[in-house]
């Protein structure tokens, strides 16, 4: 919270100072203002905005004066500082070189300020050196404790004195101010030339020697209104001249105080005119050891540029030949300066080269002053394959945030690029890089679509480094992408892929994605697409063969048993009788189909170990309860066991099997313990109880009796008749009406049907014997005699005859007794026959 405080208020600081300056300022229209980030310019007195064009975003610095900083001067001071800087400004907008400051708004002026927008500048070369005159409080954090290397300070130099030739020779104009103060750092790290306030152009004529008109340093104008004498050169004093060897003196001045201890010059005369005299004198014997502090390699060069006799120094284009130059770093910023005038082959040659060069030098070279140049090549796709390994090579030293704001937004128009190939293999192989600093977001986003693009490429190396690569991060892909867009382009890729190699890759990526998925994934996804793949060479297989034993044995995954018995094992058996495997592949596959088979025997034995309990517990519990009803068959009664019986004992069928006895069902309804019954239940159940306990004491129902002394003991109505025609056969057959009349005298029945169990009573009309028959007795007889006795029962109901005659042929006991004694006995086959 203190930090967004902070900020705010520094905003709000910047926003309020702006509305005090630029309001009525044409600049405002064109670009907007964000932050105070530096000063430059004669005292400092530009305050130097970094900013933006409104129109496209492009970002820009406003250097802004406030004319309010002259308000203590006098009127003729004022009008001269004021003159002075416009014509700077306007100078410098006419110049154009890639060491000049790059002016992209000319100046503007309105009743407050002067105003202009320049190429994004860094800040001046005082304010790196320390001096924070007319800068922001506190000092922006990108300028705290802030240090050139050495490097840096080189590169400098030689870009200061390019730009210093372009205006000798080509310009013919002299600068007359070159100092910390009128050198520009922009965004990138290049130095370059500002402040042309008292520069002095050419006055003679074409062809001629150039002629530059000379103003003489005046004590009464203020100090800010001339050129700093400390370094200024002494032939302003002694000669009253000037030439582009002035400018070279001041160059050497600026080399000693970037040496020096605490940035001072060397005669530290500040803005006393009279010491600047003195300092001129002493100059002329100068001792070396007083440029102890600059480098060895270039000391005694800053020695004869610090010269009093002109002639003596040397020129920009000598300056820039000497050996402190001849460094690799300082060879390799020039290259890239200067590559747009190469070929293609000459680039690729240097940037095969420039990963040795990018890791001895400094991170913030790299990122400033080496990936611009970089990224420049981006727009020519026949170099991104040299070029972006340069790019990631300084993406591996670079923060999350600097990945994020200098490199990341150049990379995604290259991840979208398919031609050449090689693009993408780079992008594989520093994938992992990539992931660890893109944000989630522009992972989704940019590179995933990258990854699928890889896959569905029809080129095999890419698609095989691909599925290479996939596993290293596949921790850092999340759940929906994996499921729903990774893992059906890997499978659809093994399906259709030509290529055995790939095909196998596919199946060692998914085997590794295994720890990252989980369970239900792989038995929904994994596991069924193993059988579909059409291909059975042995690479396959045991591709295939991996995968089911790394889901087997996985902690965290594992195959349940009717997967197991259901796909993976129908699958894995066939295979082992495939001509192609190895010895040892087939004794892998076996293996594997063994401890499978083992796994499914285990888990289901428990299982129904476990089943089998509990059936067991329900059935002691069922036999412990009490019964309410007894049993049809007692145990005793039970069939004993046969062999046959024995041999299926053991495979529980016994459900199924007739040979157990049956328990009675419960005539009436138990009652469920596990629910309370109502009040209407209970009285119900009851009332059934007594009703049942009323007909079990109830006796049991006789045939109606016949009167007392006639009481006959039942007989058999078959062998009575059987009787009766033997009888009939002993007699005399001399009465045969008598014979015929007796079919027409057989008694009447009625058969009832009772329920109860009564035993029903049978009434014999113009009988005396009467018999009581048992229903039983009536399913003994034949089928024709029953028709028979029907016949007869219908004519009885007609005609009432006189039976008294036929009396004789009912047999009594004795006479049936003794005729049992007399004839012989019919066997039942015999008595079949007479019946039929």
């Amino acid at each position: 919270m203190e930090v967004f405080n902070k900020f705010y208020s520094s905003v709000s600081n910047t926003v309020s100072q702006l509305s005090g300056v630029l309001p009525g300022n044409p600049v405002t229209r064109e670009f907007e203002a964000t932050q105070f980030i530096a000063s430059a310019g004669p005292g400092l007195l530009w305050k130097v905005y970094k900013g933006y064009k409104k129109s496209t975003k492009q970002e820009a610095s406003i250097f802004v004066f406030e004319k309010k900083q002259l308000d203590r001067w006098t009127k003729g001071d004022r009008d001269i500082m004021l003159e002075t800087l416009k014509r700077g400004i306007v100078q410098l907008t006419k110049l154009r070189h890639p060491q000049i400051l790059t002016v992209q708004h000319s100046l503007e002026e309105s009743r407050e300020s002067l105003a202009f927008a320049t190429e994004p500048i860094f800040a001046s070369l005082a304010n790196i050196l320390g001096n924070t005159e007319n800068m922001p409080v506190p000092i922006p954090s990108h300028l705290a404790n802030y240090k050139l290397y050495e490097l840096e300070i080189k590169y400098g130099l030689m870009q200061i004195a390019e730009g210093l030739t372009f205006l000798h020779n080509d310009v013919k104009l002299l600068h007359r101010n070159i100092c910390p103060e009128s050198i520009i750092v922009n965004q990138q790290g290049a130095w370059k030339i500002f402040g042309f306030d008292f520069c002095v152009a050419n006055q003679s004529a074409s062809g001629s020697a150039p002629f530059w008109p000379f103003n003489e340093y005046c004590q009464a104008m203020h100090p800010l209104t001339q050129p700093l004498l400390d370094y200024l050169a002494p032939e302003n004093v002694l000669s009253a001249t000037h030439s582009p060897s002035s400018d070279i003196y001041s160059l050497g001045m600026v080399i000693y105080a970037l040496h020096s201890t605490g940035h001072q010059t060397l005669g530290s005369v500040g803005t006393d005119y009279t010491k600047f005299k003195r300092f001129v004198n002493e100059i002329r014997q100068l001792q070396p050891s007083r440029l102890s502090c600059v480098a060895d390699g270039l000391r005694e060069y800053v020695k004869l540029m610090l010269n009093v006799t002109p002639e003596l120094r040397p020129d920009p284009h000598q300056f820039l030949k000497i050996s402190y130059f001849e460094d690799v770093g300082v060879k390799t910023l020039n290259y890239l300066d200067s590559l747009f005038q190469w070929d293609n082959l000459q680039k690729s040659q240097f940037y095969k080269g420039l990963p040795q060069i990018i890791q001895k030098m400094p991170h913030r070279i790299c990122i400033y002053r080496i990936l611009p140049c970089l990224t420049r090549e981006f727009v020519n796709p026949p170099m991104v394959p040299f070029v972006l390994p340069n790019v990631l090579l300084i993406a591996e030293s670079s923060t999350k945030e600097e990945f994020i704001k200098y490199i990341l937004p150049v990379l995604k128009p290259v991840m979208l690029i398919q031609d050449p190939i090689q693009i993408l293999l780079i992008f594989m192989q520093k994938m992992e890089l990539l992931l660890k600093l893109t944000p989630g977001e522009e992972v989704k986003s940019d590179i995933l679509p990258m990854l699928y693009r890889a896959l569905e490429s029809d080129a095999q190396q890419i698609q095989e480094l691909c599925l290479s690569v996939l596993p290293t991060f596949a921790s850092l892909i999340d759940y929906p992408a994996m499921k729903n867009a990774l893992l059906p382009r890997i499978k659809k890729l093994c399906m259709t892929t030509n290529y055995i190699s790939v095909r196998v890759n596919c199946l060692l990526c998914l085997g590794k994605l295994l720890e990252h998925l989980d369970k239900w994934l792989v038995l929904d996804e994994i596991i069924p697409f193993l059988p579909q793949i059409p291909s059975r060479e042995p690479a396959v297989l045991m591709g295939i063969l991996g995968i089911y034993k790394l889901a087997l044995s996985h902690s965290k995954l594992g195959i349940t048993k009717e997967i197991m018995a259901t796909k993976v094992l129908p699958f894995l058996i066939p295979l082992c009788v495939e001509n192609g495997l190895t010895l040892n592949q087939f004794n892998a596959l076996v293996t594997l189909v063994k401890q499978m088979i083992s796994k499914v025997e285990t888990e289901h034995r428990a299982k129904l170990e476990q089943l089998n309990s509990i059936q067991n517990e329900s059935k002691s519990l069922e036999h412990n309860l009490p019964s309410t009803a007894d049993t049809l068959v007692s145990p005793e009664a039970a069939k004993t066991s046969t062999d046959l019986d024995k041999v299926f004992s053991g495979l529980n069928m016994d459900t199924f099997s007739h040979s157990q006895p049956k328990e009675k069902p419960d005539i009436l309804p138990t009652m469920n313990e596990s629910r309370n019954l109502s009040i209407e239940e209970k009285q119900r159940i009851a009332q059934q109880q007594e009703t049942v306990r009323k007909f079990s004491h109830q006796p049991q129902p006789t045939a109606i009796p016949a009167p007392p002394k006639q009481i006959r003991k039942p007989v058999d109505l078959t062998n009575s008749l059987l009787q009766s025609n033997l009888n009939q056969f002993l007699k005399p057959t001399n009465q045969p009406s008598q014979q015929s009349t007796s079919n027409q005298s057989l008694p009447t029945t009625t058969n009832q049907y009772n329920p109860t169990g009564i035993t029903p009573n049978y009434s014999y009309q113009n009988f005396d014997n009467q018999l009581a028959l048992t229903s039983n007795a009536w399913t003994a007889s034949p089928g024709n005699f029953n028709n028979k006795w029907a016949n007869n029962q219908t004519s009885q109901s007609n005609v009432k005859q006189d039976w008294s005659a036929f009396e004789s042929l009912l047999p009594t006991a004795n006479s049936n007794q003794n005729t049992n004694n007399n004839v012989k006995k019919l066997t039942d086959n015999e008595m079949m026959d007479l019946l039929s």
